[in-house]
């Protein structure tokens, strides 16, 4: 091992510190940058979620009315052909 492999090692070892030095400043910089577009999908898709919440609640209000009816008018029914009984 001469004098040249020395120094080409030394050379790629440089290199490459320089490579992940770079790519780890350009990580950094996209993780603090504010992602206009990002944050704008991000905003709409909670909005849908609101939304969509909201429909859930609805849903939900309109099925417990129609278990009330289901279950009030068959126990109803049971009552009334007790009576005639």
């Amino acid at each position: 091992m001469g004098p040249d492999h020395f120094f080409a090692m030394l050379l790629g070892a440089a290199i490459t510190l320089a490579v992940q030095w770079y790519g780890r400043r350009k990580v950094r910089q996209a993780i603090a940058a504010p992602d206009v577009e990002a944050r704008r999908d991000i905003q709409l898709l909670d909005a849908e979620n609101a939304q969509r919440i909201g429909q859930i609640d609805r849903l939900q209000e309109r099925l417990a009315t129609v278990e009330r009816i289901v279950t009030d008018r068959s126990h109803m029914l049971d009552r009334e052909i007790e009576r005639l009984r």
